[in-house]
């Protein structure tokens, strides 16, 4: 994964993606409709956006269907606000309506919005799946799926693969290692897995993340789930039980380096530009941790574990527990489950261990890791008739307490899980009648209502109703999280305050936005087309449910859109950032195969968009 606040060593990745323009206006119209690519429900709220130039009070729309026939008129609402200089006014457009089933388009003068549908709520299955899509794309080892990518088998050298100590790097915002590696240990099998981004790194803090999403989507969507997804799941909870190794009781982290030593001597992932099949084969000189990929460990055998790491591993085992039909194979994830936890530092914790440098993914949070094991290890046992649910139940609700009190602030997202982990108890104390606990239902709920109520007093300030910040990292991946919240909230609590606050996010996702383009690809006419991804663009094919990163601080493309390989294929290939007139409050979003800081996808982004995708499709 490219680092979200380190700025060394970028790699240059992208797609031309035959047959699916971005929807960016080369000299944009001084009036745009910018509306939800994918669609809506037909029973939830419908509203887009006109961007306008000049003022434009009570601007009148229409609303064609497919063969052209006007379904809808109305009048803007109410103007939210200037965008920027170039767009001094946005407006509301009710569609609420329309409730037809159908595919439509949005006019007003001269401006046509692109297409969308109405349909009803299982059809955002189909834009969920496209995640489960992804995946497939981003298996490593032996295991993987053709796909859209055309993949073939990559890594197979780490089935073998040398531990080492952790490097030294030159300082505190480089990726550079200073020095020689230090072996400690091997061999050990760590094939398989997927990649974290549009690199070829894999570490055991996203990937048990994304784990997690991954098997709560498959207990909590239900028959809404892609069918594809239990097998996906699999993958990488066979990946994470070979990174526990519980003989020694170790934990490993991390496969592979970002960049190589400043000795010159050997290079690293974010080095070379290339297919990952090419790696077991490379013979070059500094070639070595390309080959043959180092790997590294949480903490040294038997002692005690980083809670982050812990918690959220422990949690995707337990969840997997929770939708095992086979009750004994189900006990035996269970006890995996209770090993990692019981295995976390609660004490003298100093600085979380994520990824290496820690600079990659800088998580600051931990009990909302640990309150999200135990309510998921007492759900578990709770259905399995264990004893044990009780501690479990008693820890994770001490644990939210801890994080209620020490850590609130954050919402939904791959560096705070505390809103699921609330649901997720407060099922858990329902489930076992629990009383005299740290923490009570009202408490858990409290807290996930004042989560939303973040995003909500954002969105209420925003022209486009946008309840996450994007003028900086990770605005995409918290918009849907926010979306998750929502209907988490609404799962535990039966109410449906947030229900239109959470479908804006959703449409804010998916091209309801000032750059008219929804962040991910495949979803929608206007789709991202350039994401910043390896294999996608050696290959020309498009990574199919890919979700990128979003706007960002225009501040972070001063310096350029990022570094160039030789080898890379040039998207767009004329090099114009089309969506240059749309930056606006502080943010800009460039869809360039060089702009790493806002059109790399990752797995965790995909995961939490799959999550709340898969829950809007239940209804």
């Amino acid at each position: 994964m490219r680092p979200r606040t380190l700025a060394v060593g970028a790699l240059v990745m992208g797609l031309v993606a035959a047959g699916s323009p971005a929807m960016a206006e080369s000299n944009p119209s001084p009036v745009l409709i910018r509306v939800d690519q994918v669609g809506y429900a037909t029973t939830e709220s419908k509203h887009a956006y006109l961007m306008t130039s000049a003022p434009s009070p009570g601007a009148g729309f229409t609303v064609v269907d497919h063969r052209g026939r006007e379904v809808l008129r109305g009048k803007a609402g109410a103007d939210l606000g200037s965008w920027n200089s170039a767009y001094g006014h946005v407006y509301t457009l009710d569609l609420s309506r329309l409730r037809r089933t159908g595919t439509y388009h949005i006019k007003s003068g001269t401006a046509v919005s692109p297409g969308f549908r109405i349909a009803r709520h299982r059809a955002f299955a189909d834009t969920a799946s496209k995640a489960v899509t992804f995946f497939g794309g981003q298996r490593d080892g032996a295991g993987v799926l053709p796909g859209p990518l055309r993949r073939k088998p990559s890594h197979l050298n780490d089935r073998a693969a040398d531990v080492y100590d952790w490097p030294t790097f030159t300082g505190p915002g480089t990726d550079q290692i200073k020095g020689e590696l230090t072996k400690v240990g091997g061999p050990v099998d760590v094939e398989g897995g997927w990649y974290d981004a549009g690199d070829y790194l894999k570490f055991t803090h996203i990937l048990s993340y994304v784990d997690t999403l991954m098997w709560a989507t498959q207990r909590d969507a239900g028959r809404a789930a892609d069918p594809r997804l239990a097998a996906e799941a699999a993958h990488g909870l066979r990946w994470l039980d070979k990174m526990w190794d519980e003989k020694t009781k170790t934990l490993y982290i991390q496969v592979g380096i970002g960049a190589g030593n400043e000795e010159g001597t050997f290079v690293g992932d974010h080095d070379i530009w290339r297919l990952p099949e090419a790696d077991d084969g490379d013979t070059g000189a500094d070639r070595k941790f390309i080959r043959n990929r180092p790997v590294f460990r949480a903490a040294a055998p038997g002692r005690p574990i980083s809670p982050n790491l812990a918690g959220r591993t422990a949690a995707a085992f337990a969840l997997a527990s929770q939708v095992e039909p086979d009750r004994r194979r189900a006990a035996g994830l269970l006890d995996k489950a209770a090993q990692i936890y019981a295995m976390a530092k609660t004490e003298n914790v100093g600085t979380l261990v994520t990824s290496l440098p820690h600079a990659f993914y800088p998580e600051t949070l931990w009990r909302d890791d640990m309150e999200l094991g135990g309510a998921e290890l007492a759900l578990a046992a709770a259905r399995l008739r264990d004893p044990r649910a009780a501690d479990w139940l008693r820890q994770a609700a001490h644990w939210a307490s801890e994080y209620i009190t020490h850590d609130r602030g954050d919402t939904l997202n791959l560096y705070d899980v505390s809103a699921l982990a609330h649901a997720d108890l407060v099922k858990a104390i329902r489930a076992t009648r629990a009383t005299g606990l740290a923490v009570g239902e009202a408490d858990l709920l409290g807290d996930i209502k004042a989560q939303l109520d973040i995003g909500a007093a954002r969105a209420a300030a925003d022209p486009f109703r946008a309840g996450a910040r994007y003028d900086q990292f990770d605005s995409v991946p918290r918009t849907f999280g926010l979306i998750a919240t929502a209907k988490l909230y609404r799962a535990v609590s039966g109410d449906r305050t947030y229900d239109d606050f959470g479908t804006r996010q959703r449409n804010w996702a998916l091209g309801a936005n000032a750059w008219g383009t929804s962040f991910m690809v495949g979803a929608g006419e206007g789709a991202i087309a350039c994401p910043h991804h390896q294999i996608a663009n050696l290959t020309r094919r498009p990574a199919v449910g890919a979700v990128v990163n979003g706007p960002n601080s225009k501040t972070l493309f001063d310096s350029g859109l990022g570094g160039h390989f030789a080898e890379m294929n040039h998207c767009p290939p004329d090099g114009v950032d089309r969506f240059d007139r749309f930056t606006g409050r502080g943010s800009r979003f460039v869809d360039d195969v060089r702009s790493w800081q806002a059109s790399e996808p990752a797995d965790d982004f995909a995961a939490i968009a799959l999550y709340a995708l898969s829950l809007t499709a239940k209804g």
